[in-house]
């Protein structure tokens, strides 16, 4: 007999808040990306885009990716206007 809703366990509990500085991602991607910032002009598109928050920004510019927390979704490379992050195959890094 199948469980009901109320006999599963609860998953994925967040104990206190501001804890995903703890849990790093990064190694669930296949892909990452690769930053050729020479091409970048700096719009910063990709940082705000960023649904992992793993683009940093310094100084107003934009920096490296922080693989740490990268999950290789792509969205950074889509959005960038002058196509100067390009996704590779992590096995490749």
């Amino acid at each position: 007999m199948k469980k009901g809703w109320k006999q599963i366990p609860i998953g994925g509990i967040i104990d206190k808040p501001a804890t995903s500085k703890e849990y790093k991602t990064g190694t669930w991607k296949a892909l990452f990306p690769e930053w050729h910032s020479e091409k970048c002009i700096q719009c910063l598109i990709c940082a705000l885009n960023c649904p992992d928050n793993s683009i940093t920004v310094k100084d107003g510019k934009r920096d490296e990716t922080n693989l740490d927390y990268c999950k290789g979704c792509g969205l950074c490379a889509a959005v960038c206007p002058v196509k100067c992050i390009e996704m590779k195959e992590e096995s490749r890094k």
